[in-house]
C-alpha cells in the first residue's frame, strides 16, 4: 500500500469513480462533498463504447446495469404528437443517440458512493476554504474548521468548480457557452410515458419526457437558445421564471409539464457550456471530469469522460510511484485527444440547434464519412493500459468512515 493521502472534491460520478481507483491503487482517499447528502435525479446518462469497459474493470457492471432507466428508445414528435424519427437503444450496437446503458446521474452517483462507502472516508456538509502546497504535500483548510496535509487534492466538483477557481483562476478563462440552456425536474407520469423518449423541437426550443425507473414520475427536458445569459445557478426562483418565459408558446404537452414546476423536487436548469484548458493541474493539484474538460450535455458523454478519466487518472499516478508531476502529465497525454473528439461532438449538436439567420454557416452533412469517424473516436479514441505494474487491491481493505461537518 502506497500510503499516499489523496483529497477529491466532489461526489457526484467522477469524484467517488475516482475514490474507487485510487482505494485499488493504494491510496488514502477522502472525499468532501459541500451537499448534506447525495444529490438524487438528475439528468440521464449514458456508457457508451470504451467506458462500458472502464464499468467491467470496477466490477460494477451488473450494478449500474440494474439501475438503468432500461429506455427502449426515443420519438421525436411534432406539435400534434405525431411521430417523425425514431430511435431505438440497440442502434449501433447499444452506443446510439438512445443508448443502451442510460441511468441517471442521481443513481449512478449511489452505485459509486455505495462501492466505495467502506474503504473511502466521505465528509458531506463541508468543503475546501482554502489550500497552500509545497514540494511535498497541500495544507488544506476545510469550511468547517479542519486543517489536514495531503499529498495530492483533485477537484471533480463539476462545471462551476470552487477548486479550479481556487488555483487555475477565474471561470470566465475556461467556460465556454454554447449559446443554450438546458432545464430538467421530475414529474407525476400523467402523460401515459412507457419505456420511450418524447421530444419535441421547435425554432431552437425543445421540451421533452423521459421514463425513469420509477414508472409512476417521468423526467422532464427543455432547453432553449440563451447567447448571452448570466445566470446565477443557486437563484432557482429566478431559474424557473426564466424557463417560464422561454418557454411560452411552444406546444405539444409543454404547458402541461411546466404546471408541475413549483411542486418538483429535484429542478436544475443551467448553460450549456464546455469547460476549455490547456492544462489540468498545478503542482499537486489536479482536476477530473466536467472541473477540467466539461464537454456539455449536448455531447452525450460527460459520464464516459469522467469514468475514463478517474481511470487513467489513478492508474497514471500509481504508475508514476505517486510523483505529481509524471502521474499528471501522463494522464493529460492519454486523455487530451478523448476530451477534444468529445468536445467537438458537442459544440456540432449545439450548432445544429442554432436558430438559422443570416451570419449562420451552411448546414453540416452528419451522413459524410469526416462525422463516423469523429464519433468513433469521441466513442473508443481512448487507450486503456492493463496497469499490471501498480498496485490492485481489488476490493475494500478498511473500514467504513462517514462524517458530517458540523453544522
Amino acid at each position: 500500500m502506497s500510503g499516499t493521502r489523496v483529497l477529491v472534491a466532489g461526489a457526484s460520478i467522477a469524484g467517488p469513480a475516482l475514490a474507487h481507483w485510487l482505494r485499488r491503487r493504494g491510496a488514502e482517499v477522502t472525499v468532501v462533498e459541500r451537499a448534506p447528502e447525495l444529490r438524487p435525479g438528475g439528468q440521464a446518462v449514458d456508457a457508451r463504447g470504451v467506458t462500458k469497459e472502464v464499468i467491467r474493470r470496477m466490477g460494477l457492471t451488473e450494478a449500474v446495469r440494474a439501475a438503468r432507466t432500461e429506455t427502449a428508445g426515443a420519438y421525436t414528435v411534432d406539435a400534434d404528437g405525431k411521430v417523425l424519427e425514431t430511435f431505438r437503444a440497440d442502434d449501433d450496437s447499444g452506443d446510439g443517440y438512445i443508448s443502451e446503458i442510460e441511468i441517471l446521474r442521481g443513481d449512478l452517483s449511489q452505485v459509486l458512493y455505495d462501492d466505495t462507502r467502506d474503504s473511502v472516508e466521505y465528509i458531506f456538509g463541508d468543503r475546501i476554504a482554502g489550500l497552500t502546497q509545497d514540494a511535498d504535500g497541500v495544507d488544506v483548510t476545510f469550511e468547517g474548521g479542519d486543517r489536514r496535509r495531503f499529498d495530492l487534492v483533485i477537484g471533480a466538483d463539476g462545471l462551476h468548480s470552487a477548486l479550479r477557481e481556487m488555483v487555475f483562476g477565474p471561470r470566465e478563462r475556461f467556460v465556454h457557452h454554447l449559446g443554450h440552456v438546458l432545464a430538467f425536474y421530475s414529474v407525476p407520469n400523467e402523460f401515459g410515458l412507457d419505456r420511450w423518449l418524447i421530444d419535441h423541437q421547435e425554432a431552437g426550443r425543445s421540451a421533452g419526457l423521459r421514463p425513469i425507473r420509477d414508472a409512476a414520475r417521468a423526467m422532464a427536458v427543455f432547453s432553449f437558445p440563451a447567447a448571452d445569459l448570466d445566470i446565477d445557478h443557486r437563484d432557482v426562483a429566478a431559474q424557473k421564471r426564466l424557463l417560464r418565459e422561454r418557454m411560452a408558446g411552444l406546444g405539444w404537452w409543454t404547458p402541461r409539464i411546466l404546471a408541475h414546476l413549483d411542486d418538483t423536487p429535484d429542478f436544475y436548469l443551467d448553460q450549456v457550456a464546455q469547460v476549455v484548458m490547456d492544462r489540468w493541474s498545478s503542482g499537486r493539484v489536479g482536476l477530473l471530469g466536467d472541473a477540467a474538460f466539461s464537454s456539455s450535455p449536448l455531447s452525450g458523454q460527460g459520464t464516459g469522460l469522467a469514468l475514463v478519466g478517474a481511470y487513467l487518472l489513478a492508474g497514471e499516478l500509481a504508475a508514476a510511484d505517486w510523483d505529481p508531476a509524471a502521474g499528471f502529465a501522463g494522464y493529460e497525454a492519454r486523455m487530451r485527444s478523448f476530451v477534444v473528439a468529445n468536445q467537438e461532438i458537442g459544440r456540432l449538436h449545439a450548432r445544429s440547434r442554432d436558430i438559422p439567420g443570416p451570419d449562420t454557416e451552411p448546414a453540416l452533412d452528419f451522413t459524410e464519412v469526416w462525422f463516423t469517424e469523429l464519433i468513433e473516436r469521441a466513442i473508443n479514441g481512448v487507450e486503456l493500459p492493463d496497469y499490471t505494474d501498480v498496485p490492485d487491491s481489488g476490493a475494500p481493505a478498511v473500514p467504513p468512515v462517514t462524517s458530517s461537518a458540523p453544522r
